[in-house]
């Protein structure tokens, strides 16, 4: 059965290559495959990575960003996705780095999938919120989105709010605002810690694993040298309405708080057993 799908898989390869040739759109243009090459499918309008039990896949995005709106549509794994994780952040480099989180964690077949998001500042993360969906991500594409700007990070999908990471720093907290990112994804197993805990490990049976994305968006600021030490990095997106976007309106601020409500199903502000010594500070500003 393995050979037979990885026989399917190469062929398919063969047919997208050809019809890549004749396409120009932005998955060429805009990033670069940077493992797994041969499980990658791109004919620039779509881009699909793939995973079997030799090696996952993964891309990242050529240019590095200082703020943005930034939105991609993703098609899961579907079926027995269990011990799979699906990575879609944007990080800088080093010990230091920043880092804006969506993981998707597999499941077995019938259960949900779970949405993971962090915020890493300076190097330091564990601000982790997790979600399930109010729809199967895995029967069609679906927008997720990260809005990045000097006052707070928003997380959405379908357009609806699902988290908001407020700038803390008067409260002693570093906030992502000084290092440029680039747009990072991957498709691997993570079967010793993704589902229930590494509990349920992957069935190499039901590989290939495919996630697919399209519809790349960055309304960014593109980062280059000068702009990263520059006191304003972003001129040339400062009439732009999400760059000095300040908080949710009160349509968002509903949505929000749905969200929270009915699909949150972790959330680090609200775990005194992990910090007995008192929640992280930021956690007392309000979503």
């Amino acid at each position: 059965m393995a050979s037979s799908l990885s026989s399917c898989w190469a062929l398919t390869l063969l047919i997208w290559g050809l019809l890549a040739v004749a396409s120009m759109a932005n998955f060429y243009s805009d990033f670069d495959i940077t493992w797994g090459n041969d499980r990658v499918l791109n004919n620039g309008e779509q881009l699909h990575l793939s995973l079997d039990k030799y090696s996952g896949s993964g891309f990242q995005s050529k240019n590095e960003y200082l703020f943005g709106n930034i939105h991609m549509r993703l098609k899961l794994v579907p079926g027995n996705s269990a011990g799979t994780v699906t990575a879609y952040y944007l990080s800088s480099q080093g010990q230091t780095h920043d880092e804006i989180d969506f993981e998707f964690l597999g499941n077995l077949s019938g259960d949900p999938y779970t949405l993971h998001t962090n915020v890493f500042s300076q190097g330091r993360g564990n601000r982790e919120q997790q979600f399930h969906l109010w729809f199967d991500p895995t029967k069609d594409f679906h927008t997720y989105s990260i809005l990045w700007n000097p006052n707070h990070i928003k997380f959405s999908v379908d357009g609806t709010p699902i988290r908001v990471f407020k700038n803390a720093e008067h409260l002693g907290v570093p906030f992502p605002k000084n290092q440029p990112m680039k747009l990072y994804s991957s498709l691997w197993n993570a079967d010793d810690w993704a589902t229930r805990g590494g509990l349920i490990k992957t069935d190499w049976s039901q590989a290939p694993f495919v996630a697919s994305y399209s519809n790349f968006e960055a309304d960014a600021c593109v980062a280059s040298k000068s702009s990263a030490s520059s006191s304003s990095p972003c001129k040339e997106a400062s009439g732009s309405a999400w760059l000095s976007q300040e908080a949710l309106d009160t349509n968002g601020q509903e949505k929000l708080k749905w969200v929270q409500k009915n699909y949150m199903v972790y959330n680090y502000c609200t775990d005194t057993k992990r910090f007995p010594q008192g929640l992280p500070p930021e956690c007392s500003l309000s979503s």
